[in-house]
């Protein structure tokens, strides 16, 4: 199989943000799409090890948010390559957060959508949610992030 194959697959970055009890964390991932439109769900896939995904499953709510071309590698970087078990991503961040409680990212963000977990799908190294979309919003006119964007423009080139 060549591994290559799945670069022509194209993907999103964004912010999966969950809460659970007086407990919030946020993580980056690159999988989530809509998947229905009546009633409108999405899905989202992120790590088993991610303590994000703990809490989803916990509370069985997340807020989904669309990163622009304005993201930093900074805040890629603080949220996406250090674990919310070992530091609060979230302190000192001034977060709104949805209908739920649940924070999302409100900067760097063209958009954010609000889920409520209908389904879960264990994939082995992922689980895989399907939600309902309970609030959806518009952040900003600036395009969305593409995983192609990530690497070619955000994400710094190793030396050479």
């Amino acid at each position: 199989m060549n591994n290559k194959a799945f670069y022509n697959l194209t993907y999103g970055v964004f912010l999966l943000a969950a809460k659970a009890e007086e407990k919030a964390n946020a993580c980056i991932v690159n999988t989530g799409v809509q998947v229905a439109g009546s009633p409108v769900r999405v899905a989202v896939s992120v790590l088993n090890t991610n303590y994000t995904c703990a809490l989803i499953k916990e509370s069985g709510r997340f807020t989904l948010s669309a990163l622009d071309d304005s993201c930093s590698f900074e805040t890629i970087k603080h949220f996406g390559m250090q674990s919310g078990r070992d530091v609060d991503k979230l302190d000192g961040l001034p977060m709104p957060t949805d209908e739920s409680g649940v924070p999302y990212l409100n900067w760097s963000t063209c958009a954010r959508f609000s889920g409520k977990v209908t389904h879960s799908v264990d994939l082995g190294t992922h689980t895989l949610f399907i939600a309902d979309v309970t609030e959806a919003c518009v952040l900003s006119d600036a395009p969305s992030v593409t995983y192609e964007y990530y690497f070619e423009h955000i994400k710094p080139k190793p030396p050479v």
